[in-house]
């Protein structure tokens, strides 16, 4: 009884120190680091997510406030940043510090101790690694090449079709409207389109005099060359005269007169905008702009793939090390990179850059390093009984 006994102890340990015993279990440990890997990058979006939505609202309440944008599409704009601001940004450095958490912890707690030990080198963690990364970056690419350009087409297109409506520029009927160069304006009646008004009353104050201008009716227009809107009043009278006392008025009828409601916006696109293009259109488009803003859209899933594989490497660390100064690293790396992206778009636009150059020059060069670095500095020894480590 105790030499079958021991025979099957023996047995166990004999499966236990087996390397097929190990490999047996490798789609166990798969799934154990996919989860690690998804769970902390999802941990690090969620947070992202709120910070971005939270400075995206506060530029769209500026750009409100100036009157550049109408109040009434603040949510439906909000979203549309969203869709051009998190590819470029916000999941390219979510992916990065959610593998540096996941790998600083396995560090921490001896785990890719034991996963080296087992014969379980980069080769073997790329399996894993890419089920999380390669997902994520056609996220990324697709966003960047499509649904944010359409984005901001969509985008463009609303704020124009908004600025012809009465309504969702603010102007309500019965009401007296505050517009952003400080007139004042009373409207009696508008069409159901809330295109056109009637008995209209403006007041405005230009230096040291005063205009009140009173109308029969009057319509919304929008200048496409500068996306200034205007108030074209129709059949009035206009009065002018000094703020501060005297009797110096002007009386005039007009047939009609307009009026600028806001300062034009900075944002001026144009139809041929290459910001506005499909990106399929910009591959035949000779100009430097149309270059640079075709570079701006394929590079940011080539630098989150970059910035993925620099994750073991650089949160490799004893137990005892702190790991949050890896992060430190690895955000200052990323920060680098869309610093370095940004001005080079800029001298592409510029011509400061030979077209054909590209934005080459920054993210083939990241990916032969992290490459490198991640298959050369991600690989550790096992003991010499134990033999050579495996990929």
């Amino acid at each position: 009884m105790r030499s079958g006994r021991e025979g099957t102890i023996a047995g166990r340990k004999g499966q236990q120190t087996n390397p097929r015993f190990y490999q047996a279990q490798m789609p166990k440990l798969d799934r154990y680091l996919f989860g690690e890997f998804a769970q902390s990058f999802l941990a690090t979006l969620i947070v992202l997510l709120v910070v971005s939505v939270g400075g995206v609202m506060a530029d769209l309440l500026g750009q409100i406030a100036e009157g550049k944008i109408p109040a009434a599409l603040m949510l439906s704009q909000m979203g549309l940043h969203l869709l051009t601001y998190v590819p470029v940004y916000v999941l390219p450095l979510a992916l990065m510090l959610g593998l540096l958490l996941a790998f600083a912890r396995l560090y921490r707690d001896s785990e890719m101790a034991v996963i080296t030990s087992i014969g379980v080198g980069p080769k073997r963690l790329l399996r894993p690694f890419l089920w999380l990364v390669l997902p994520v970056v056609l996220v990324i690419g697709t966003m960047s090449i499509w649904v944010g350009p359409w984005a901001d087409r969509t985008s463009d297109a609303m704020i124009k079709a908004a600025n012809r409506s009465l309504i969702v520029a603010g102007l309500e009927a019965g009401k007296f409207t505050t517009l952003g160069n400080g007139s004042v304006v009373y409207i009696s009646g508008l069409s159901d389109d809330g295109r056109k008004m009637h008995k209209v009353f403006m007041q405005r104050q230009q230096r040291d005099r005063l205009d009140v201008v009173t109308a029969d009716h009057g319509q919304l227009l929008l200048d496409d060359r500068d996306a200034g809107r205007y108030l074209q009043l129709e059949q009035g009278y206009r009065v002018e005269g000094p703020v501060e006392g005297g009797l110096e008025f002007h009386l005039a009828k007009f047939a009609r007169s307009e009026m600028a409601m806001a300062e034009p916006t900075d944002k001026k696109h144009i139809d041929n905008d290459p910001a506005l293009l499909p990106t399929g259109q910009l591959l035949h488009d000779p100009r430097k702009e149309a270059n640079a803003q075709f570079h701006a859209r394929i590079t940011p899933p080539l630098l989150a793939l970059g910035f993925a594989l620099l994750t073991l490497p650089l949160s490799r660390s004893s137990p005892r090390q702190a790991r949050y100064g890896r992060m430190m690293l690895g955000f200052l790396a990323y920060l680098v990179g869309m610093l370095m992206m940004n001005n080079g778009v800029n001298a592409l636009t510029n011509g400061k850059i030979p077209a054909h150059a590209g934005l080459w020059w920054l993210s083939l060069p990241l990916l032969a390093f992290a490459t490198w670095w991640y298959f050369r500095d991600g690989r550790l020894s096992r003991p010499g009984n134990a033999g050579t480590a495996r990929a």
